[in-house]
């Protein structure tokens, strides 16, 4: 079962770490389809936030089609996401790695700079398409507001 960790000195509302943190378990397996997720109200109790927020990221989830509720049983997985395992040699590879990076004195924040910048040069392509996809919608947006 996972357990959220809510940090309220993010900025990022407390609904989407929630959303956030429940695909990173699904990458990395440790939800699969058919796991109940925590109800709601194990989850108030265990991060003191507003029963609404629960409720509204388990929606966002349905909405998305990951996870499925059931009515009277509780909130159940649907489908996983890509291929990253806890258990991959590449963890614990990344690990030795980020422990070096704190050993030579990056913060966290320097760290997920430097990986980001790694990650964007290694998935530049990817990144190319989703900008082109993006510029494409805007402009069919466009012509479509012309014609009306």
């Amino acid at each position: 079962m996972v357990a959220y960790r809510i940090d309220r000195r993010t900025g990022v509302a407390t609904y989407v770490q929630i959303v956030q943190q429940t695909k990173q378990a699904l990458r990395l397996g440790l939800l699969e389809p058919g796991d109940k997720l925590p109800t709601a109200r194990e989850v108030v109790e265990a991060t003191a936030i507003n029963p609404n927020t629960v409720l509204k990221a388990y929606r966002e989830l349905e909405r998305e089609g990951l996870v499925e509720a059931r009515r009277g049983l509780g909130t159940f997985v649907r489908r996983s996401l890509g291929a990253a395992r806890a258990d991959s040699p590449l963890t614990a590879e990344l690990s030795d790695w980020a422990a070096r990076a704190r050993a030579e004195g990056l913060d966290r924040d320097d760290v997920a700079a430097l990986f980001t910048a790694v990650l964007d040069e290694h998935f530049a392509a990817e990144l190319n398409e989703d900008h082109e996809d993006h510029e494409h919608e805007d402009h069919k947006e466009d012509l479509k507001g012309d014609q009306e």
